[in-house]
């Protein structure tokens, strides 16, 4: 679906050019171009400020059919993220226009001052997201998305970047697959349902797949998983995917929370709390995608995807407060709240993958707390880390993608708050404040030795607002992230 193609305006049909254009600066060498952002400054309504747009149908002087330009603010601001939004914007207009595809013309590296690498990657980057329709359970299907989107680039350049639409499309890709699986309803996304899913979609990929039932759970003694998931009649699951190249020698362990509905158990959720809680498996959709990315695009790295899937329920048979439970490998925990149960299905996913893969690094992504929504709001996850580096590669990554993070403190004493009087540790704190660090602490716990970081999604794991390029629901946000980081390891 994406291409990158040199095209000259002049003489090359083109049904409908995008043109990205700031306010304050020429960014482009054609001079045809340059002529109409010229004509449409002169519009009353268009000055090229950001979220501006015009549409000019037969240009003169240019072979389309119509111009969009999308005006992206003064020209000293213009970043990836700017390019991705101003592309997310014109997909956003072709498809609302039922249009079949879109040209875009890539901005000047010369005149930008940005890589022509960097401005392609985020223009496809923000496309591609953007072709995105939530349409899956309507009857009538309104909109279509687009068959082709394509970078016009100047002759000769276009061999320089062969391999991006590649990497785009399968990063870019992930992450709608991630948003499609958490925005799929809980009542059709049972553990056992969505591990099926899961298990097909890898094995299309040749990733080798083990899923361990209730029955190998509680033979392994995953204790934490089995009582997390006790009051629900829909069956645990642990899914392990691995990437496993021959040459690699490092080995990563990526771990994602799949809870594939919360209720709060016995310490029941209020009402208004619980109807986005389909979503409370986003970060086991980001890890799967991750890999599923990674046997497209073959890193020499060993990656291995762990991830626990339970249903959060109350019932006569469900965890309740003051129960001790024991975890993989041993270590006795007290409930204090059954709604902190993300922590204690990670507990037991850190420990084995820790155990069974002795991972060069660990990294679990989770929409865990509602304290680190409080603290860094809807569109910033909190970073947790026992390793300066990991911690500084993780929000590097998010500068990049604009999958921002914030690194927050992991500190010593912190851990008195967890401990409990009549079992190893309390999945609840003593103390009202620092949730997102206790939880993080507690967390710690199963890491061993390991160089590893947990990255709380509470916040941006779901849109509540549509953007650019994602609508409202799951943002599959933390597949372009972890990628990032694992192309730098």
């Amino acid at each position: 679906m994406l291409k990158i193609m040199p095209l000259d305006v002049s003489k090359d049909k083109a049904e409908t050019l995008v043109i990205p254009v700031c306010e304050d600066r020429s960014i482009y060498d054609d001079k045809r171009i340059e002529a109409l952002v010229r004509k449409a400054g002169k519009m009353v309504e268009f000055s090229g400020e950001k979220k501006q747009k015009i549409t000019f149908f037969s240009p003169g002087g240019i072979r389309a059919d119509r111009a969009i330009l999308i005006g992206m603010g003064k020209a000293s601001g213009l970043d990836r993220e700017g390019l991705r939004a101003a592309a997310g914007r014109g997909v956003r207009t072709a498809l609302a226009g039922r249009l079949p595809r879109v040209c875009f013309c890539v901005p000047s590296e010369k005149k930008t001052g940005m890589p022509l690498a960097d401005i392609l990657e985020a223009l496809m980057e923000g496309a591609f997201l953007a072709n995105h329709v939530l349409d899956t359970y309507k009857q009538e299907k309104k909109t279509k998305r687009l068959e082709e989107i394509t970078m016009l680039v100047p002759p000769g350049r276009e061999t320089e970047f062969s391999d991006l639409p590649v990497k785009v499309e399968a990063v870019c890709g992930g992450t709608l697959l991630a948003r499609q699986w958490v925005n799929t309803p809980a009542n059709l996304k049972s553990p056992a349902t969505f591990a099926e899913e899961i298990a097909l979609t890898a094995g299309r990929e040749k990733l080798k797949v083990t899923i361990l039932d209730e029955k190998t759970l509680s033979r392994k003694k995953f204790g934490a998983i089995l009582a997390v998931a006790a009051g629900s009649e829909s069956k645990p699951r642990l899914v392990v995917l691995e990437y496993a190249p021959e040459k690699a020698k490092k080995t990563i362990a990526l771990v994602g929370k799949g809870v594939t509905f919360d209720s709060g158990g016995i310490n029941l959720k209020p009402s208004a709390s619980m109807d986005t809680m389909k979503t409370d498996m986003a970060g086991a959709a980001a890890v799967a995608a991750v890999l599923i990315a990674a046997a497209r695009l073959k890193p020499d790295l060993n990656i291995v995807g762990v991830l626990p899937l339970v249903e959060n329920m109350p019932s006569g048979k469900a965890l309740r407060p003051g129960d001790i439970v024991t975890a993989y490998g041993g270590k006795s925990i007290e409930v204090g709240n059954t709604d902190a149960e993300g922590r204690l299905i990670l507990a037991d996913s850190m420990a084995y993958a820790v155990k069974t893969y002795k991972p060069d690094m660990m990294v679990d992504i989770a929409t865990l707390t509602g304290a680190c929504l409080v603290a860094l709001g809807e569109k910033i996850a909190g970073v947790f880390s026992n390793d300066d580096g990991l911690a500084g590669a993780i929000v590097a990554a998010g500068k990049r993608t604009f999958e921002r993070c914030w690194r927050l403190p992991l500190v010593e004493d912190y851990r008195e708050l967890i401990k409990s009087e009549l079992a190893d540790i309390n999945n609840m704190s003593s103390s009202k404040g620092g949730g997102a660090i206790t939880a993080a602490m507690f967390l710690s716990e199963f890491t061993g030795e390991v160089p590893w970081a947990h990255i709380d999604i509470a916040g941006p794991a779901r849109n509540g607002k549509a953007t650019d390029y994602c609508p409202v629901g799951g943002s599959g946000f933390g597949v372009r992230l972890l990628w990032e980081v694992l192309e730098n390891s």
